[in-house]
């Protein structure tokens, strides 16, 4: 009988080919080749009547996997090239930690890792070209990117902005109309000042 091809883990790499590719199923004593599309491997180690191991080549979209022996061919079992992931754009670019941040791209599908400088993030792919990320805690500037099977996208930058911190007041009573010195930090940037729910000029 032919040999039959159940299963090849993992059954995706990069386009540059050399992923290690176990295939397993039945008949392979004897084999002859292993393919990839129309591309035959380089070499591959019969483990036994039920496994082979064998190196991706490199290859672009998707190709089906067969090991040939001196009694046919095997079915095909679809393996795919999988491009490395691109980050276009982040939306917001800046925040503080727990900030919902989206990843916008290409190639996210089968997402392994998210990382926010070398912090690892919680994440949900929405499709091949958005992720929702939950900015972890961090500071400063980091480079944010997407990890696949494919390979690590380019680090597009996420800056960590600081709460303000009031420390004190001077004076800490007056009437309306009293100049308050306010004291503290991270005032930079400040958009608006409340006495209460009263906007305060500044």
């Amino acid at each position: 009988m032919a040999p039959v091809i159940s299963s090849i883990n993992p059954n995706h790499g990069p386009p540059t080919g050399g992923t290690a590719v176990t295939i397993t199923g039945s008949g392979f004593i004897g084999a002859t080749s292993v393919k990839f599309g129309t591309v035959p491997v380089s070499s591959f180690t019969l483990v036994s009547d039920s496994q082979i191991t064998t190196i991706a080549p490199a290859g672009t979209g998707s190709a089906a996997v067969t090991v040939a022996t001196p009694l046919g061919t095997s079915n095909g079992v679809t393996y795919t090239y999988s491009t490395v992931p691109v980050i276009t754009g982040l939306a917001p670019t800046s925040g503080t930690a727990g900030t919902s941040v989206v990843i916008s791209g290409s190639g996210f599908t089968g997402a392994s890792s998210v990382h926010f400088g070398t912090a690892s993030a919680a994440f949900t792919v929405l499709s091949d070209g958005q992720i929702q990320a939950t900015a972890p805690a961090g500071s400063g500037t980091v480079q944010v990117t997407v990890t696949t099977p494919a390979g690590t996208s380019n680090g597009v930058p996420f800056t960590y902005t600081v709460l303000p911190v009031i420390t004190s007041l001077t004076p800490t009573s007056g009437t309306a109309g009293t100049s308050v010195v306010i004291s503290g930090s991270g005032f930079t940037g400040a958009s608006s000042v409340h006495f209460g729910t009263a906007s305060a000029a500044y």
